[in-house]
Formats: C-alpha cells, structure tokens, sequence
C-alpha cells in the first residue's frame, strides 16, 4: 500500500483488520523455459516471450527469445497488488509477425497454493490454453419460486472483475434451466464497455412441484424441482467472425432454494464443463520460476505502538547491541530478511541515519583488521546497502542511464578477451572502446557528488568518522570504509544488471555490452585494484589504467561532499519513460472533438508529455502545473484503469495498460509534484460530462472537488513506506523466531552467571551486556506476544461472522474455504 492510500486507509480503520497483499516474482536462479514444442515449419525455432498475469490482466511481460525451443529470461518482477485475484498465471507465447501471437501453454497458481511455491526454485508444466477455462470475476444471482408470476423469479443483479477481451468487454448472460425435456435458454440485453455490468433483469421459467407436494392442482406431468439446475453463462459480445466469447459461467442447484424458496448469492465465475484442449501435458514443455509471495494482516497504528516504540529506541540503548533492531538481525536466519523492515520503518520515522551510525560504529569497534571493514553480511552491510536501494535509486537514474543507454545503442565491441574476440574484431579497438565508455562511466559517477542524496551523504560521514577514529594509523580506511559501499554495493550491482535497478528494461544480453559492464562493475578506482587483481592477465593492464592518482582524488571527492542542495528523495524510479496509453482530449480547442487517442507518454523531473510518436511533443505539462493525480472513476467512461492528471485549467483522462501500470503512474506523478504549492486538497473523481459533474451533480465546470485527495503528504515522508505494515512484517519475523528470542535468553543468564556462553549454540549471539540485552528481550516477547493474541481474537470473530456467498466471499472461493477448514480444525466455531 502507498503511502497515498495509506491516509485514506487509516480513516477507515475502526477495529478492524485489513489484508494488504504484496508479491515478489523473483529469479534468484534465472527463470527459462525448456522443451518447448517446435514450430510446425521448416524452420523448428520460435520466438518466446512471457508474460505475468493476475487471473487475465497481464501486468508484465518479459523480452522475446528468439529462436530458441529453450528460452532464457532470467528477469526479475516486483509488483504490489492493487486488487483481489484468484490465480497467478504466467503464459508463454509464440511471436508472429504476420498474424496474432499464439499461446503455447500456460501455469496458473491458485492463490491458495502461492505459499507452496514460496521462495523456492520450482519447475512447472505447462498447461494448455483454452478460452472456454479463461474466466474470472463474479456474479450476483437472486433465485425465488414462487405460486404465481411476480416481479420476481429467477434474477441476474450483476457481475464484477470480467475480462477485457482484445481491448473490450461488452457482456450478456445466457441464462437455462437444466433438467430432464429441458431447453429453454434465455438472454439479457448487452451491456456496452464495462466489465462491471449492472443487469437487474428477471427471467421466469415455469416448474410444477415435486411428488411430495400435497396440494395436487397441476394437470401437467409433475417433476422433482430438487432435480433441476440454472446454468447462468457469461459472454462477450463480438464482431469477430469466429463469434462470442465466453466468460465464465456457474451452474446452480434448486434445491438451494430449500423451504424458503429463495436463494441469494454472489458466485464465482467458472470454466466450461470439458473446455479443454485434448493436448498431452508433456508435449508443451516447462517453466522454472520463483514466486514470493506475502500478505500482511495490519491492524490500525494503536496496536503496534509498544512494539514500534521498542524499535525506534534501539539508536539510544547502550549498547547497541542490546537494542530490539540489532536483535532482530541476531535472532533472523538470513540478515537480508531482518534490513528490509527495519530500514523502511527507520526511514519512514527519519530516524536511519543515528540507527546506522550506531550499529556501524559497534562493527567498527568490533572489527580488527582494517582490511576487513564491512566485508561480512553484516546486519549493518545489509541496512545500507537496503537504505542505498530506496533513497538512491533516482539518484543512480539521473546519472548512470544516460550513458548506459548510449552504450547500449552504439553496440560497440568491448571484448579485450583473446579467446572470445572475433575474427573481425580488433583487440586494440576493443580495448579503447572499453576504456573510453568505462572512462565516461566513472567520470559520471565522480562528478555527480551534488546530487548524492543528503541521507546517503550523511550516513558515509558517520562511516568515515567511525573508521577514521578506530583505525587512526591507516590514512586510507576513512576512504575504503565508503568507496567499498558506493562503487562495489551500489554502482557496480547497477551497471552489472541495470534491469534490475530500472535502467534498462532487460538485461545486456549483447555480446558487445555484457563485457563492458563486467569490466566496468569490477573497477576500484585509486589503487584499490592492486590487492584484488584478476587473475587474467588481459585484464590487468586494463585495472592499472584506473590506479593512478587522479582516480583516487576524484573518489574522494565524491564520497565526502556534502549535498547541499536538498533533494526529494524517491525511492520509485522512473521506469516509464516512454510508455503508449490512451488518453482523451483535454479540450484545449474549443471546438475540437473530445475523443480517445492511443499517446506516448513520457515523464522527466521537469515535464509529462505525449507525443503522436516518439518524436516532438503534441502536449506538454510542466511539473508545477500538475495540481493533482487521481484515479477516475470507472462510469465516466466505462473505462477500466482511468486516472486523471488535474491541471489549472483542465484535466487530462489517461487509460493505463492495467492496474499495477495505472497505480505506478499515479504514485511516481504524485512524487514529483507533491512540492507544488498550489496543489489541491479536494477533487472531483468523476468526469465532467453533459455540463455537470457526473460525483456531485454541480453544473460548474470550475466548481470545487467534493472528495479529499489521496496524494497530500506531509513534507517529511519522503518514501512510499507503511510504518505500520513495516511493524506488522517486523511482528511475523519475531514470532517465527520466537524460539531463537528464548535461547538468546538463556545465553544472558549463562553469560550472567558463568561470565561466559557454556553451550555451543549461545556462542552465535552477539551479547555485550547480558542484563540490558535480557531486559530487551523480555519487553520484545510480551510485545510479540501481545500482538499474537489480537491476531488470534481478530480471526476468530472474522470467522464467526463470515458468510459465505456474500460479495467478498463468493460461492466457489477455494482459498477461503481452506480457510474454513484451517478453522475448523483449530476452533468450535461454525459458521
């Protein structure tokens, strides 16, 4: 969650528990496909790509492989979910430049069975992709029988979350009533663009009653309504010649009904009865991916207070070792795990810089050889290189992509390596070349100290001062300290994969840049090459080059400047430099024709373009204009994934691509222009349509908003950070380790009472003060525990009050009805 909803969240929370989904799609080790079937052709080679879906919405979509049966992509996705989903699904496709991409096979993930895969390195078989099992969304139905012919029978309310297919959804339901001599079908009216269609039309089929009926007033052949079914189908509405689509659809028993004779439900949709293609699984190949995914139950900001409060101390407990953040870091398996809560909860609260200083400063003193300063995976090492990761990333985009986009376009030859140069390549060009972009790289990077962010800066002052006082012989540790930091753990890891850290949209796969950034991330300048040298001995004289005195007066030029201009930190960077959406006119003419158009867009510090192609702007708002962004809603224009950019004049409607693209728009626009001064505090979140506002009915076109905005932030926050989910995450990694937090216990009281660790298994703890460290511990568990009991009371009231086809829990919901059973087993409870 942002932290532009996350105001709008917090007004809401009244007792209450809110699930914020998150997932990260991760290739630790890289994701690739294999055995993929070949084409059908002379030619046995296809061009795969593929992409990642939430049920049918695709949201990312990987570079294409070209002529490969075993591709290779090796990307990474984040992506936090702005909405409920039933399947994680990721397709590959078949590029065809002639025809429509086909689909070769597919894996979709319950959201039930994420957990399963989590953090794991997992091969999947592909599944085949038919149209009659890609469904989602759901459906209102209203059941009632009935004597005589009323207003009510059999009613079709409405449906939510349909698919948008080929860029439309014009849906209808086809409604039947199954049963023995049973055929009648009938239809609703076709509801134009939404996939959110309010249909509130009866239908009414005519039953007799069953056997057991005792009043025998029908003349007709009698039948057993409990035997009959209404089968309610989901269709697109189509042009195509190869007819309707079809959406989804349920199938429901009458004896639902019951006595009552009347039954209503909400219902997930589901795939046709043997939709499937009669394909051999084995015959379509594999997938290898790692999936990680996370839900956060947070509860509203009161109940986190101990625990957060114990946190945000940890700077001033001596020592720091004793603190409950350096604790964490002792008690987490992995340090990794522990620094990312923690630096986005410190961060958030202003409060980085002290912790840092503080556990970098117990390192310092700890560490011996000035050599090995911060060469571990320290819990320090970890948290700023987290903190680098958030406040820098802008800051890497605004000075390594422009070069590195330059190098990538240019595609000259970088190979110095004998064996792998060419026949018509030339190892001194070679060797220029990758001496004149490395040359330009590192010129970048030294010259570019002003705009190093102010806490970055302040958080290598703390490091030199520290390393400068403990090691007072060694003249040079006040500058390896932090060169160590911001060449090898932030430059080096950036130019090395730049699609990782949004400069590139995939990664160099060229054979003419990948040397280039290999031999750019291992340079240290200023003689730091010399006791590291690589073992091949082209590349040696190459390292020399960099070791002379000018190099290691410009490092130190740039890790100790001090910024003094002020900069708004973003942790977001701007991936979307250039990106087609649809937008409508903003009326700038005044009798020109308000349609929608297919724009690139394109964002910098200083304006938001569109452009009819990827040449001159037709348009151009400056930053200082943008008053406010905000999502539209979707009856202005039964269009999905809408946002407006508000202007002093008028506002421009955009469509996004999807859901996640629309929210990244919203948050990355509302960052750069939330310094503005006259920024609104009210808006409108309906369009101006037939000379009123569709929100609030007033006629003006000028008239006030009626609805707060979502993006006015405070000018502390500086980040797109939730303290309180950071807390509830810090909580969940407590509560795992709950058993490690009661051994470190028992280490305080045997070092208290024998000087001194007596088992093997204490000696892993870091435990400087055994009575203050103890005391940290006892607060950490009460709290912990405290919080575990919320969690527990919450789940059992949401348990008891849940019904089950009601609008957040359909009929046909499969994750929660394990849930169900996970409560069944543990609780009497009953719904």
């Amino acid at each position: 969650t942002d932290v532009t909803s996350q105001t709008q969240t917090r007004r809401s929370r009244v007792a209450l528990c809110f699930l914020r989904p998150r997932f990260y799609i991760s290739a630790h080790k890289n994701r690739e496909a294999k055995n993929i079937p070949p084409y059908p052709g002379p030619n046995k080679m296809r061009d795969c790509y593929c992409t990642v879906n939430l049920d049918q919405e695709e949201v990312f979509r990987t570079k294409i492989v070209e002529k490969s049966l075993c591709p290779f992509y090796g990307e990474d996705f984040y992506c936090e979910i702005p909405r409920s989903f039933r399947h994680l699904s990721f397709y590959i496709f078949d590029r065809d430049v002639f025809r429509r991409d086909s689909s070769i096979g597919k894996v979709a993930v319950k959201k039930e069975d994420l957990q399963k895969y989590h953090g794991k390195d997992t091969w999947f078989q592909l599944q085949p992709v038919s149209a009659d099992s890609e469904v989602q969304g759901k459906v209102h139905l209203e059941l009632r029988l009935s004597e005589v012919i009323t207003d009510s029978g059999v009613i079709i309310l409405e449906c939510q979350g349909l698919p948008i297919v080929n860029g439309q959804c014009d849906p209808y339901a086809a409604v039947s009533l199954l049963g023995p001599s049973r055929s009648e079908a009938k239809k609703t009216k076709v509801k134009r663009k939404t996939n959110n269609p309010q249909f509130e039309e009866v239908f009414y089929f005519e039953v007799t009653r069953p056997l057991s009926y005792t009043k025998r007033q029908f003349d007709v052949e009698e039948e057993d309504v409990d035997k009959l079914a209404l089968r309610v189908d989901l269709w697109n509405a189509s042009n195509l010649k190869f007819g309707d689509e079809f959406l989804g659809g349920v199938r429901v028993p009458l004896r639902v009904l019951g006595q009552a004779g009347v039954h209503d439900a909400w219902y997930f949709l589901q795939p046709r009865e043997n939709g499937g293609k009669s394909v051999k699984v084995d015959e379509l190949g594999s997938l290898r991916l790692n999936i990680v995914y996370t839900e956060d139950h947070v509860f509203p900001s009161e109940h986190y207070t101990p625990l957060r409060d114990l946190l945000l101390h940890s700077a001033n407990v001596e020592p720091v070792s004793a603190s409950t953040a350096h604790i964490l870091g002792e008690v987490c398996r992995e340090k990794q795990e522990a620094a990312i809560p923690l630096v986005r909860l410190f961060l958030h609260y202003g409060k980085i810089v002290p912790f840092i200083s503080a556990i970098a400063h117990a390192e310092i003193n700890r560490t011996q050889d000035p050599n090995t300063i911060f060469r571990g995976n320290s819990l320090t090492s970890k948290c700023i290189d987290e903190t680098m990761k958030l406040a820098g990333m802008h800051y890497l985009q605004v000075t390594l992509k422009p070069i590195i986009d330059e190098i990538c376009t240019e595609h000259k030859p970088c190979e110095i390596d004998p064996v792998k140069l060419k026949e018509s390549e030339n190892l001194e060009t070679n060797r220029e070349n990758l001496r004149h972009y490395v040359d330009r790289i590192f010129n970048v990077i030294t010259t570019s100290g002003v705009r190093c962010p102010t806490v970055m800066c302040d958080i290598f002052f703390s490091l030199r001062e520290s390393a400068a006082t403990r090691f007072q012989v060694d003249q040079d540790v006040r500058y390896t300290a932090v060169s160590s930091f911001i060449f090898l753990r932030f430059f080096a890891p950036a130019i090395l994969s730049p699609n990782l850290f949004h400069l590139r949209p995939h990664h160099p796969v060229s054979l003419m840049v990948s040397p280039l950034c290999a031999g750019v991330s291992k340079i240290r300048p200023g003689g730091q090459n010399r006791s590291r040298k690589d073992p091949k001995s082209y590349m040696a004289a190459f390292y020399d080059y960099f070791n002379e005195q000018k190099y290691a007066d410009a490092v130190k030029n740039h890790t100790f400047r001090r910024g003094e201009i002020k900069l708004l930190i973003s942790y977001l960077s701007f991936p979307f430099l250039y990106r087609f959406m649809i937008k409508r006119a903003q009326g700038r003419n005044r009798f020109g024709m308000k349609n929608f158009k297919k724009r690139w867009f394109r964002l910098t510090n200083h304006e938001f373009t569109y452009h009819r192609t990827k040449g001159g702007a037709l348009c151009s708002i400056p930053i200082e204009n943008i008053l406010a962004v905000e999502r539209l809603e979707e009856e202005s224009f039964k269009m999905k994934n809408m946002f407006q950019v508000i202007q002093p004049e008028r506002a421009l409607y955009i469509q996004a691509n999807n859901c996640v693209e629309a929210r990244d728009w919203i948050d990355i626009l509302t960052k750069v222009s939330q310094c503005n001064r006259k920024r609104l505090s009210t808006y409108h979140p309906s369009a101006y349509l037939n000379g009123h506002w569709l929100c609030c009915k007033l006629s003006a076109d000028t008239a006030p908003g009626c609805t707060p905005c979502t993006g006015g932030l405070p000018a502390n926050i500086q980040l797109d950070v939730d303290g309180d989910r950071e807390t509830e995450r810090i909580y969940s990694l407590f509560s795992t380790y709950m058993t490690k937090l009661i051994k470190m216990q028992e280490a305080c009281g045997s070092k208290s009472v024998y000087d001194g660790p007596e088992q093997e298994e204490y000696s892993t703890f870091v435990i400087d003060d055994p009575q203050e460290t103890y005391k940290t511990l006892k607060q950490i568990i009460s709290a912990v525990q405290t919080l575990e009991q919320q969690h527990t009371k919450y789940k059992r009231d949401k348990f008891k009050k849940t019904k089950i086809g009601s609008q957040e829990h359909p009929i046909g919901d499969k994750s929660f009805q394990c849930y169900i059973r996970q409560q069944s087993e543990s609780s009497t409870y009953s719904i």
